[in-house]
Formats: structure tokens, sequence, C-alpha cells
């Protein structure tokens, strides 16, 4: 196994740099994992194939307005931070210390006393960040920032002055950053959006719980390693990136439920994937709950799948650790043939994308 065995030719043209019009009126692929057959269908048609009893378990995270613009304080140059992940407990409700990536890195160094302001509509400071120190084992410059602010708290600021951050290879998006969210995401504590979930709309879903299908929720902090591709050649020598994630009792709970009737547990997203499949617990022979416990799972072809049947998915980046999991989810053969499909067909790629459905 090579990881260009995940590598495909994917026109530049057919990256979708904006949401579909409606969400739920975007293509869909549904492949059969186990045979290949591929049929064209509309997500909303998801309805046909899902069963009374199903279980769909949803990634509800909420991408954070993570990317900062400002202004390096004494030489007013441009400044940008980027949020990653907060760093132990808040110092106060006013300021706490956060992993960060910053540009430009050579003038914005720890031990230079190097602060970014950043302001609201009005033009007024409204959040201020200090480099104060390196990220230990950083593996791309990560520094902690000291953000504090003058308003009530830092999530005001935040909302105040912060953007939400959208994928490398959507450029120059500027329609409602809403879009770039689930319509059933709760907590900010992501710097990426889990894609798959765009497609719903709370009418889909309820009309899906209305056929009888259930619903739940997992959340996994999705980090800007997502968009990574694997550089190694051999794909076993990768070390993939680490996550939080939370598996609540009631998910838990309805995963037995929807087992014990012969339902199939429907994974939104490869995160639901990473969270439901890294709860289990072999010991047990069932998933357990978790509360924001770190994964690296990493799954190959080969891996083993013990919670989830069916997965829905957008397409992916190519040589990307996600290729490698749809693929063990179903083979690389019928991943590569219906991804050689979906661009012959001109479906829409990636995030804003269009969707598969596998099962």
């Amino acid at each position: 196994m090579l990881t260009s065995d995940f590598d495909y030719d994917l026109p530049p043209e057919l990256i979708a740099q904006e949401p579909a019009p409606v969400r739920d009126g975007c293509r869909m692929l549904v492949m059969d994992r186990h045979t290949g057959a591929l049929e064209d269908r509309i997500f909303r048609d998801i309805a046909e194939y899902l069963q009374p009893g199903d279980l769909l378990v949803a990634n509800e995270t909420r991408v954070m307005p993570a990317r900062l613009l400002g202004t390096k304080r004494g030489t007013g140059g441009a400044a940008e931070v980027f949020l990653l992940r907060q760093h132990g407990t808040p110092l106060e409700n006013k300021s706490a210390l956060w992993e960060v990536l910053v540009r430009p890195g050579k003038r914005l160094k720890p031990g230079t006393g190097a602060v970014v302001d950043f302001t609201d509509a009005a033009g007024e400071v409204a959040l201020s960040a200090e480099i104060v120190n390196w990220v230990e084992d950083a593996q791309k410059g990560e520094r902690l920032a000291r953000l504090s602010t003058t308003l009530a708290s830092l999530d005001e600021a935040l909302h105040a002055v912060g953007h939400t951050p959208l994928p490398p290879y959507i450029k120059d998006y500027a329609g409602d950053e809403e879009l770039y969210q689930t319509v059933y995401s709760r907590r900010e504590s992501s710097a990426a959006a889990p894609t798959a979930g765009l497609h719903f709309t709370p009418e889909l879903i309820d009309r899906l719980r209305e056929q009888g299908v259930g619903w739940e929720t997992v959340e996994l902090e999705v980090g800007l390693d997502t968009f990574r591709i694997v550089d190694e050649d051999d794909p076993t020598k990768h070390v993939i990136h680490t996550e939080y994630y939370s598996v609540p009792q009631h998910t838990v709970d309805a995963i037995a439920e929807t087992r014990a009737r012969g339902g199939r547990v429907v994974a939104v997203g490869t995160t639901s994937v990473r969270s439901l499949e890294s709860a289990w617990d072999a010991e047990a022979g069932t998933v357990t709950p978790r509360d924001r416990e770190t994964t690296s799972l990493y799954l190959l072809p080969g891996s083993e799948f013990h919670v989830v049947d069916a997965l829905v998915t957008n397409f992916h980046v190519p040589r990307s650790t996600l290729m490698m999991l749809v693929s063990a989810f179903s083979s690389r053969e019928h991943i590569m043939a219906a991804y050689a499909h979906a661009i012959s067909e001109r479906y829409r790629m990636l995030s804003f994308g269009d969707a598969m459905f596998i099962h």
C-alpha cells in the first residue's frame, strides 16, 4: 500500500467555491460499499435509503471565528493570528492563553514583546494578542498567545473581530459565513466544519425523524490538520493528528437501542466515524461514553469498523487520511471508481461540494 494509491487528478474547476443554493438540493453519489454499484441522486433523496430504526449520528461542533486580522502594535504592519485551541483554563473572563498560528511569523516571535491589535466595526481595538512563547513540540511554528480584551468577555471580543475560517482551497468567498456551519451546530470548538453535515436542513431532519430514523450527536473538535495531505510514500508511516472528542451517554444508549432492533448506525461525516470508532471498547464489546478525550485513530484499508454501518461524506482531497478512511470503509478500488465517476459527471468537490452516501 502506497500513499499514491489514494491520489487522483482533481480538476481545479470542480472544487466548489460556494455552497449549493439549497443545502439538501446538492447532488449525492450513492455507493454500495460491498459491490461498488453507483447511483446519481439528490441529497434529500437520502430518505429513500434510510429505514425506520436506523440512527444518524452527526458531529455538532461549530466553527470558531478563529481567523483574526489585525495590525502589529508599534509598526502598524498587517498581521494575522489564527486560533487553534485554548491552552489550559481561562485566566479570567477577559484573558486566556491560546495556541495560534501567525503571519508574518518572522515579525511575531516570542520574547520580542510582539502584540497584535484587532479592531471592531467601529474601528476600536476590541482584542489584543501578545505572543508569549513557543508551543512545545510544535510542528508548524505554533505559538502561545495571551488574548485580552476591554469588552465584557473574550467571547464577545472574538465575535466582534473574528472571521469564520474557510479551507485553503476556497478562494475569495464573500457569502454568508453561516453557510459554513451545520444547522445543528452548537458549541464553537473547531477550526473547520464537519462538512458532510452541511447538506442537512431542519426540515429534512424532521422528515427523517417522522420516518422513524433516529438523530443523535457527538462532538469532535476539527483541527486544520484535517486538510493535510500525507507526505510519506508509505501511509503507515504518517503520524495522524490528535483531536478532542466527546460521545455523550444519550448517544451511547441510542446506539445500543439501534443495535437491539436491527437498525444501522449511519455516521454523518468522517469526524463522526472517528468519534464513534474511538469510543469503541473492545473489552466491553460496546461504545462507551467519552468526555473530551483525545483520539489519533487512523483508519486505513484493513482497519475494522465496529460501530458504523453507513456513511454520509463529501469528496475529499487527494492523498489525504480521509481518502484512506473512506477506502477502509469500502475498498480502494470502489472509492477510486466512484471518484472517477463523480469527476466525469462534474460533481462539485470538497468542502462546499456535493455528497456521497456509502452504505
